[in-house]
């Protein structure tokens, strides 16, 4: 069989498997399940020894035990409801084969009388005799029933006998696949090949040993695919060859030093970095990354200024209308007189949208601010030379790598998060791109000082929360639900912003994930102009808007929200130059893991330390904005059990990259792991 063949029958459909017609394929379909090699990663939880053989007179009662017999004689009433009985024995005993809801002739066909045949099935003892009641595991060929059989969690309409009789076919005709890794990574994990580390996984005794080598190698190759294509994207980015940018620095230092400000450490790197990629002959596509408040959009507008100078467009995205309408204030704010800006606002009239249209189109707008509205297709630029895109962690990597393509071979890529995660976690998810971090905090900003407090002391936050009132200063009350449930003991928006307009009347307005965009907007623009003083939301206020005026948090059942969760909420406040607060509340019974959260975020500012800890508590699928990223599709590989085959799998890339090795080999790991459509003309 040649290597085409050996990789492309994994891929093959469920229904080229015997005995797998229309309704299992179906059933399989529903649970993501659509060819042989997604079958592979359905691994067994526990498994069934039927491999003991037993007679029938040591029989255990209510045990899974194993017999061979010979049926004598059939009981077949023909009153409705009856079981029909099959009479069976050996040379020590009887026991009855009792069956519900099966036709006369399917007895006859597994239960022929007089032929030796083995059956297994958990054992009962009714009127004197053994019995076995609808058994599933018959056969006149013994060595298919004395065999360990695994447990899978079942599709429904799929029995273990079905599920097991399907992988049992797969493993059997597992074909040889040639090897793609080195020899050095094979000696990493025992010098397994993939084809008995396949085998191994599906053994019974192997459930749960996730340190062996079969395991760590299987592991390792999903963590290698990922890290493969997203090594290919960028050598494709790069060989793009694109018009330098050129601007005189002199202008980017006068526009610092009007700031009332000076930039950190970190942020003149980051600086620097982008600047080098803007003005190199390669086109960029960079991630610049930052705990909140870190003050990354001040280093993306200087970046834009540069490239304006340049005689390029720039377009920056924002995932809200308030926050792309901060951008660009703050951009009027800081450039000079000459550059000419504008914001495409949903709010905006025809009239006006096709003006601004317009004006792109002639080159009569140098920097534009939006939503995603920005890269529809009637929006057309004469010379875009710079996307910026903030805070895209919703992004995948197939939606870059189309962004990049759309974007043209002069138009650089800057895409912004401040949402710090760990570092395998940047590592796969955004492997594709350059990476520029920025972790130092601006020396104006001082620390947000974070309190818990039980929930039945919540009169000591009122008194707290008037006190800030009295002395001018805005605060947010976060909570889980929106309306109350009956069936989870959170606290509700709607409920807490009634009580809170009691004590504090006509100072509390609601948001919620019901209320409309314009009403949103209209809200959050009257909290910014400081028209009222508490604002409950539900968690719809964790994108980076700045509220200098709010400088107290409160954060209702904090439990039941992850870390990164609540830093992010947390990073609401502290934007100004005041003292800033965040007040977890709880109830009194929390877990240990509870506990654990709270304390770690009123012992931590540093979103990238407090995101390594989320992960160990939570697990990386829970960390906030990564469930839809891709990363959940490993079916193995995790980024904290598997931190060193992570470190591994870069060290491998990095070398094929320096020795500009052939990836060739590489194209069946590539295929069988899903990755084959982002760079599907792979050598």
């Amino acid at each position: 069989m040649d290597i085409k063949r050996n990789y492309e029958y994994l891929l093959s459909e469920l229904k080229s498997i015997k005995g797998v017609g229309l309704k299992t394929s179906n059933l399989l379909k529903r649970k993501k399940i659509n060819s042989i090699f997604d079958l592979l990663w359905k691994l067994p939880k526990s498994y069934t020894d039927r491999s003991l053989s037993s007679k029938i007179k040591d029989l255990k009662i209510d045990e899974v035990q194993t017999i061979t017999i010979i049926p004598q004689k059939y009981s077949f009433p023909r009153v409705r409801n009856l079981p029909n009985r099959v009479l069976c024995k050996d040379e020590t005993g009887e026991i009855d084969c009792v069956f519900f809801n099966s036709y006369e002739g399917y007895i006859r066909k597994i239960l022929p009388i007089g032929k030796e045949v083995t059956i297994s099935g958990k054992i009962k003892y009714f009127r004197n005799k053994y019995q076995l009641t609808n058994p599933k595991y018959i056969s006149e060929d013994s060595s298919i029933i004395k065999q360990k059989h695994n447990s899978y969690s079942l599709t429904e309409g799929i029995s273990e006998k079905v599920y097991n009789k399907i992988i049992f076919q797969i493993i059997k005709n597992l074909p040889k696949i040639d090897e793609w890794h080195s020899k050095d990574i094979l000696k990493n994990f025992g010098n397994i090949g993939w084809n008995d580390a396949i085998k191994k996984l599906h053994e019974p005794e192997n459930i749960g040993k996730f340190k062996e080598n079969f395991y760590q190698r299987l592991a390792f190759d999903e963590i290698f695919s990922t890290f493969l294509v997203n090594s290919e994207i960028r050598k494709k980015i790069k060989k793009i060859k694109k018009t330098k940018k050129k601007f005189d620095a002199k202008k980017q230092s006068e526009i610092v030093s009007k700031l009332d400000f000076s930039l950190t450490n970190d942020q003149t790197k980051t600086l620097n970095e982008i600047n080098e990629d803007l003005c190199s002959d390669n086109k960029m596509f960079r991630l610049l990354q930052g705990d909140v408040g870190s003050g990354k959009t001040i280093v993306a507008l200087l970046s834009a200024f540069n490239t304006i100078s340049s005689d390029f467009q720039v377009a920056v995205m924002a995932p809200t209308e308030i926050l792309a309408r901060q951008h660009f204030l703050l951009a009027k704010k800081i450039y000079p007189k000459n550059i000419k800006i504008e914001l495409l606002s949903g709010k905006s009239s025809y009239k006006d949208k096709k003006k601004i249209l317009n004006k792109l189109i002639k080159k009569e707008i140098d920097i534009i601010f939006g939503t995603h509205a920005l890269f529809q297709k009637k929006v057309e630029f004469k010379k875009l030379g710079l996307i910026i895109i903030d805070e895209q962690h919703k992004f995948g990597v197939s939606q870059r790598k189309k962004l990049s393509d759309k974007a043209g071979k002069d138009c650089d890529v800057l895409l912004m998060t401040a949402t710090p995660i760990p570092r395998t976690l940047t590592m796969t998810i955004y492997g594709d791109m350059d990476l520029s971090i920025i972790r130092e905090k601006p020396s104006n900003r001082k620390p947000v000082k974070t309190y818990s407090k039980i929930e039945s002391k919540i009169e000591d936050v009122i008194k707290f929360i008037k006190k800030e009132i009295r002395l001018g200063n805005q605060i947010f009350w976060v909570c889980p639900l929106i309306e109350e449930s009956k069936k989870i003991d959170h606290s509700s928006a709607v409920k807490k912003s009634e009580y809170l307009k009691k004590i504090f009347p006509n100072e509390v307005f609601l948001l919620h994930g019901k209320t409309t965009i314009e009403e949103k907007d209209k809200i959050l623009n009257k909290f910014l102009r400081n028209e009222f003083k508490i604002l409950v939301s539900t968690t719809i206020i964790e994108v980076g808007i700045d509220f200098p005026n709010a400088n107290v948090i409160i954060i209702e059942n904090a439990n039941k929200f992850g870390l990164s969760q609540l830093h992010q909420l947390r990073g609401r406040v502290g934007r100004g130059n005041k003292e800033s607060s965040c007040v977890l509340m709880f109830k009194s019974n929390l877990s240990e893991n509870a506990k654990k959260r709270i304390n770690i975020l009123k012992d931590s500012n540093d979103g990238f330390k407090i995101s390594e800890e989320d992960m160990k508590l939570r697990g990386f699928g829970d960390i906030l904005g990564f469930k839809q990223s891709g990363i959940k599709n490993f079916k193995l590989a995790d980024p904290i059990h598997n931190h060193n085959l992570f470190i591994l799998a870069e060290k491998e890339i990095k070398r094929i990259e320096n020795e500009k090795e052939d990836i060739g080999r590489f194209k069946p790991l590539i295929k069988l792991y899903d990755r084959a459509d982002i760079i599907n003309d792979i050598a």
